[in-house]
């Protein structure tokens, strides 16, 4: 990547889902894909784990989850290793299979820059699971 394509990048993000038993169906793939072709987010990198009963931590190939994955074949940037699946690994449940993302979120790149000519930095970052929201709005209508 050079700099010049740095310099407008918007922000990046990463997130790890679980998926009981072996493999995840095709469901999410169009989803996915439509995020990218309204322009909103740039995948990066796409990865399947497997977290067996024992523990251990593997890769899953793009080949073996059929076609719906396919279009995610070489998806990938060089950010994640080996090291980042096992880490992955910790938060998974034993005998199920993760999709690892990380995406660009183009949406939101010109605020990015423009943060970044102020000379602003980014310090803290997070996210409100759903499930909190919803429980928070429904103690604040009690």
């Amino acid at each position: 990547m050079r700099v010049t394509e740095i310099d407008t990048m918007g922000p990046i993000d990463y997130i790890v889902i679980e998926w009981p038993g072996k493999q995840p169906t095709g469901t999410v793939a169009p989803h996915l894909l439509d995020l990218v072709d309204r322009g909103i987010v740039r995948i990066l990198d796409v990865a399947f784990i497997a977290k067996a009963e024992d523990g251990s931590v593997a890769s899953i190939e793009l080949s073996t989850l059929g076609e719906d994955f396919a279009i995610f074949d070489g998806a990938s940037s060089g950010l994640l290793g080996d090291e980042d699946f096992e880490e992955a690994g910790h938060a998974l449940l034993p005998g199920t299979s993760a999709a690892v993302l990380v995406w660009e979120n183009l949406w939101a790149a010109p605020f990015a820059v423009a943060l970044r000519e102020s000379g602003a930095q980014l310090v803290a970052s997070g996210r409100i699971p759903t499930q909190q929201l919803v429980a928070a709005l429904d103690e604040a209508t009690v």
